[in-house]
């Protein structure tokens, strides 16, 4: 659980509603039905317009990274690593055939199951890459949609504000309606710009935070695999290793 995220999320509320009860407005003033209409659905049309279906369900689907990313214990991994490499010395390529069948990473098992299967020490750098590459980007393609929800979420709210001053003049004969329909104009305007800053904005950079950790994790793997391919000494791949711990 990522606890910084939580705190984030609820600062932000307190921040909102707190800010519009000290300045008088209360919480009721921030609802308005037809600005949330106008902001909340028109950013999602703007992204479901902008990205491809398999994307966005990608997208929805990290979401809850932010609060509980996955599970990378480097320590751990290295201690594998080295392990895989003296039962290597000890048995040959073959004798890591029951790890690649019990290993419940993939990607690692990927990895061993080359090892394996004996391939060159270049070859197997190379499909682990491509394997990373893809992966990486298909990641940061899914955080790139909430990037994009941050940066039409604020234009949506500068619109549904000149659209609620539009309805306002309108009434310009009914001095009563013009307070509460210039306060509900800008209600849309605060829409936009605190779901941008306060939401979709962070949660694409925490995103794009946890596949860089992924990424770097991954590639611990793949030096890891080369080096025991290339039969290098157990503790020299494990000192190698420890430069990926900061």
């Amino acid at each position: 659980m990522d606890i910084l995220s939580a705190i984030g999320l609820l600062l932000a509320l307190v921040a909102i509603l707190g800010g519009s009860i000290a300045k008088g407005s209360g919480v009721g003033a921030l609802w308005n039905g037809a600005a949330f209409v106008i902001v909340v659905v028109g950013t999602f049309a703007a992204a479901l317009l902008q990205a491809k279906l398999p994307v966005f369900l990608h997208a929805m689907h990290l979401l809850p990274w932010i609060f509980t990313p996955p599970r990378i214990d480097s320590e751990e991994a290295i201690q594998k690593i080295v392990s895989w490499s003296q039962i290597a010395r000890k048995e040959g390529l073959l004798g890591l055939e029951a790890q690649a069948e019990q290993e419940p990473d993939p990607f690692s098992s990927k990895g061993l199951q080359l090892l394996v299967d004996g391939t060159e020490p270049d070859t197997i750098r190379n499909i682990l890459d491509v394997e990373l590459g893809t992966r990486e980007h298909f990641d940061l393609q899914g955080a790139k949609v909430f990037e994009s929800m941050g940066i039409y979420a604020p234009t949506l709210g500068i619109i549904g504000a000149v659209m609620g001053l539009m309805a306002v003049m309108q009434n310009l004969a009914e001095p009563d309606k013009l307070g509460p329909g210039i306060a509900a104009a800008f209600v849309a305007t605060i829409y936009g710009i605190a779901s941008a800053n306060l939401f979709f904005l962070p949660v694409c950079n925490k995103l794009k935070a946890t596949i860089q950790d992924q990424t770097a994790y991954r590639e611990m793997i793949i030096d890891g695999i080369t080096s025991i391919a290339e039969g290098e000494n157990p503790r020299n791949i494990e000192t190698k290793l420890r430069g990926y711990i900061s």
